[in-house]
């Protein structure tokens, strides 16, 4: 029990160490972000989201949650990144989607070197679509893209957020008879925090703004259906699944 209570707590401060440096680090591109999703609710669009593998529990974390922003929609693999290195495939979801110029697109990828997300921000460039990238530069430019282009992740969207994290994202080693062990991924965790951060400043900016934010209450509390009514009545007619 105590080598477990140990490993947690190292665990603990290894994600504290990702989330000060993120902090330290990103502010001003999560600052970007968080104008870039203001300016698209206010002028009544759209912000989708795209995560291969793992990386889809960041997207989807946007998408119709409490303390939420209503105007998320996710693209989604269904794959779940079993068909992230498959030339094509990219453009396939994205014309699954009424995604125009005037929305955003946030892409997830921890390795930034697969084809889905490069591809995708390949696509929405030529589609005058901005976009943002969420991924661990260091892991990116420690393996070779493989991508027909040989491009990565972070060298085709507009902004780029790091996560901070190491390559190969488990940064807890734990020592058995059998050699060293390699868990505790901050991938996840980091793009969770990123992402939330991005919804808050958004939030306030359009308070700044004097905009009434379109956030979802829980609907598990007594009052949440009423609130989320009317924001789910304005969006079922864009957003797939409401």
């Amino acid at each position: 029990m105590i080598a477990k209570i140990h490993s947690a707590s190292r665990y603990q401060r290894v994600l504290n160490e990702v989330f000060e440096r993120i902090v330290d680090t990103q502010l001003e591109k999560l600052t970007t972000a968080g104008i870039w999703v203001a300016e698209r609710i206010v002028s009544g669009n759209l912000i989708y989201t795209l995560g291969s593998g793992h990386s889809l529990l960041i997207a989807t974390e946007l998408y119709y949650r409490a303390g939420g922003i209503a105007n998320f929609d996710v693209i989604h693999d269904k794959t779940f990144g079993r068909a992230e290195r498959l030339p094509g495939y990219a453009k396939v979801l994205l014309e699954s989607y009424p995604i125009s110029a005037d929305d955003l697109l946030i892409l997830v990828s921890n390795s930034g070197r697969n084809e889905l997300t490069v591809e995708m921000g390949l696509e929405a460039r030529e589609r005058g679509i901005r976009t943002i990238a969420i991924t661990s530069l260091a892991h990116s430019h420690s393996a070779a893209p493989r991508t027909a282009s040989g491009l990565r992740l972070c060298e085709v969207a507009d902004l780029v957020i790091d996560n901070c994290g190491i390559p190969g994202d488990a940064s807890l080693e734990i020592s058995s008879p059998h050699g060293q062990v390699m868990v505790g991924p901050t991938s996840t965790a980091a793009g969770i925090f990123i992402a939330n951060s991005i919804v808050s400043i958004a939030v306030q900016e359009l308070i700044d703004r004097g905009y009434d934010p379109p956030v979802f209450a829980s609907a598990n509390i007594d009052v949440g259906d009423a609130k989320n009514k009317a924001l789910l009545q304005f969006l079922r007619m864009r957003i797939r699944g409401l």
